[in-house]
């Protein structure tokens, strides 16, 4: 293994940077840019470029390796605290003067872990609900809409029994339980609707528009194979349909369709209809605008690739082990809480 080696500037001496003996402030620099850039080379680059600081790949993962454990374990730690208070589902919330809007969204992505294959992690963002001119998903035209704002994000590499946990931990100290109004968005997975039963059991449940209007587009395409036209005209209607929260009316018209053409039968169809029919109440998009929450994923869905952009880059491969511990720091540079957790961490005792 390479050792590491230090150019001397006059900095240096301020830092307290010695040959091999790296300064609390370099090391944290180190990890940061580990969470931030595409790869541990990335960010010895970097370093040497920018700082002038030669600390090579290796070292800069040894140092990710001990700090990342130690923020995993703070991570379990705060985990563990937050289940062992009444959870939001177990008392009714009490409004709360002024407190805004929440929401959690949450999402799946996969990622290479050597010697298992193509695993999910789990991906969550909570954030605070604020109206702000933006471009509206429906019409396409500028308009004062709902947004997720402030976005902090987790993930986990695991199941959603052990994601549940640490994505409430981060609701709750994010202040979940003041919010007036509370949300939790995401595509059609089960396992989602599952976890917001059990851990936000009070929240707006919303299945993100762009995943409902894709199958809706998908459903089009197939029961017109051949006129165009009437794809386009079947879609625009039923999208109106879809925002004013029929989903069980487009869930009848493509079974009517079938019915009257047999032909059209097939699975992607018949999954279609139990989309639309199981989700329907997920889907009231019109009331949920007008109730002031947003209708699209966008915010976990963003989070979501800029983990995979970490994470899967060309030909990565991750032991279980090295991801888990680089996760809390990725996490937390996209939060742009990384400074405040180290001193959280590193020079206070966890609370």
């Amino acid at each position: 293994m390479t050792t590491a080696k230090v150019v001397f500037f006059p900095l240096d001496r301020q830092l307290g940077v010695k040959e091999r003996n790296w300064s609390e402030r370099i090391i944290r620099e180190a990890a940061w840019l580990s969470g931030k850039s595409g790869s541990y080379e990335e960010a010895e680059e970097v370093l040497r470029r920018i700082g002038k600081i030669e600390m090579d790949d290796s070292t800069i993962w040894r140092h990710v390796k001990k700090r990342g454990e130690i923020l995993r374990e703070a991570e379990e730690k705060r985990k563990e605290k937050a289940m062992a208070l009444p959870q939001a589902g177990e008392r009714p919330r009490q409004p709360s003067p002024g407190a805004d809007g929440m929401g959690v969204g949450i999402d799946g992505a996969m990622v290479n872990i050597r010697q298992e294959g193509w695993k999910e992690f789990k991906v969550g963002a909570v954030y605070e609900i604020e109206e702000r001119p933006n471009r509206d998903p429906i019409t396409g035209e500028w308009a004062h809409v709902a947004c997720a704002v402030n976005n902090s994000y987790v993930a986990y590499l695991g199941d959603a029994q052990g994601f549940g946990p640490l994505i409430w931990s981060e609701a709750r100290a994010r202040g979940w339980e003041d919010a007036r109004d509370t949300q939790t968005i995401g595509d059609g997975a089960l396992w989602i609707w599952t976890l917001a039963d059990e851990y936000f059991p009070l929240s707006v449940r919303t299945l993100d528009w762009y995943h409902g209007s894709e199958y809706l587009h998908n459903a089009a395409r197939l029961l017109f194979p051949t006129a165009a036209s009437a794809t386009t005209r079947w879609f625009n209607h039923a999208e109106t349909l879809l925002f004013q929260g029929q989903a069980e009316t487009i869930a009848d018209s493509i079974s009517d369709k079938i019915e009257a053409n047999p032909a059209l039968a097939n699975d992607e169809l018949s999954a279609a209809i139990t989309y639309f029919q199981h989700n329907h109440k997920r889907m009231q998009y019109m009331a949920f605008r007008e109730d002031g929450f947003p209708i699209g994923s966008g915010m976990v869905e963003s989070a979501a690739k800029q983990f995979k952009a970490r994470f899967t880059g060309p030909g990565m491969r991750w032991s279980r082990q090295g991801l888990q511990r680089l996760i809390p720091i990725r996490s937390a540079v996209l939060s742009h809480s990384f400074d405040a957790l180290c001193d959280s961490v590193f020079i206070s005792p966890l609370n």
